[in-house]
């Protein structure tokens, strides 16, 4: 009789090895795949570094198609604050970007730039834009929404209507690269 009790205990222990070596797959597997996930995502802002390394001169930004700040019918020439999350700093928008629904991840529609203390202005992120007005004519009221680097982009401001999405390649972010304000841009 002890031969079954040994054989049902010996059946529990391999059926507990088991599942142990598949949680371990599992969670290795996971892992395997986070760290994928933030290579390609590093080195997909490499490339956007990349290709906005001569936007530090305010000249070659306008040289380049971006004006401060004026979006018809609005005017965002002011550096653009929180009350509470911190600031963006100042946008140079580049109107032919925005009127489409094209998100290029190394080609956004907006430059921002962090004011520094002595009052000058230095590059510290880049912002895609896209008109929600247009996107939802080419995929439907409703339709998710654009997303860029692997992040959905979203509305900020409902006046604006623009789905949005910023990244701080330039100026690090103790709130996160993708986030929208910056806890160190003070534009006081």
């Amino acid at each position: 009789m002890q031969a079954p009790l040994r054989n049902s205990t010996n059946r529990r222990m391999v059926m507990a090895l088991l599942a142990v070596a598949f949680m371990t797959v599992a969670v290795a597997g996971s892992a395997m795949a986070h760290a994928e996930h933030e290579e390609q995502e590093s080195v997909a802002l490499a490339e956007l570094r990349l290709a906005t390394v001569s936007f530090h001169s305010i000249e070659a930004v306008e040289q380049a198609g971006y004006q401060l700040g004026y979006i018809p019918p609005f005017l965002l020439n002011t550096c653009i604050a929180h009350p509470t999350d911190g600031a963006m700093g100042f946008h140079w928008f580049n109107h032919d970007k925005i009127h489409d629904t094209t998100v290029d991840p190394n080609s956004p529609e907006a430059m921002v730039y962090a004011p520094r203390s002595d009052g000058s202005l230095r590059l510290a992120a880049v912002e895609w834009v896209v008109p929600k007005i247009l996107w939802e004519a080419e995929h439907g009221v409703g339709a998710a929404p654009p997303t860029v680097l692997g992040h959905e982009m979203h509305i900020l401001n409902p006046a604006l209507g623009w789905y949005v999405a910023h990244a701080w390649v330039w100026m690090h972010n103790p709130s996160g690269v993708f986030s929208d304000w910056n806890p160190r841009v003070d534009c006081s």
